[in-house]
């Protein structure tokens, strides 16, 4: 599917394509649903925070572990992050209610720290 398509929300000839009306990106798979298992399965006290779907970005989860370690992936939608936190036993949070932890964004710094 071409980008002024996408933009459009048209579907390429023969169907296809899901729920991706208007974004430009990728939608989420079995991939980003592995890790965010590993990252709930590996770290203790990790939290999710649901992100809305926007014009560029398809609904995402982002999981922040006690230390402040943080990943995102994309999610078929709110719904399906709530059912995975469920599933995974991680407390859920829709992130334009409760904003980030403050240890995620001190872990970010740390390591910015450390790039330079």
């Amino acid at each position: 599917m071409g980008l002024f398509s996408r933009l459009r929300g048209r579907r390429p000839r023969g169907g296809g394509g899901g729920d991706r009306r208007g974004t430009l990106d990728r939608a989420s798979g079995s991939a980003d649903l592995t890790h965010l298992e590993q990252f709930v399965a590996t770290r203790r006290g990790v939290e999710g925070y649901v992100e809305p779907r926007t014009a560029v970005t398809e609904t995402t989860i982002l999981l922040v572990a006690a230390d402040g370690e943080w990943t995102r992936r994309r999610i078929a939608g709110p719904d399906v992050a709530r059912k995975l936190s469920r599933d995974l036993a991680v407390p859920v949070y829709d992130a334009q209610v409760t904003g980030y932890p403050q240890r995620m964004r001190d872990w970010s710094a740390r390591q910015n720290g450390k790039l330079s």
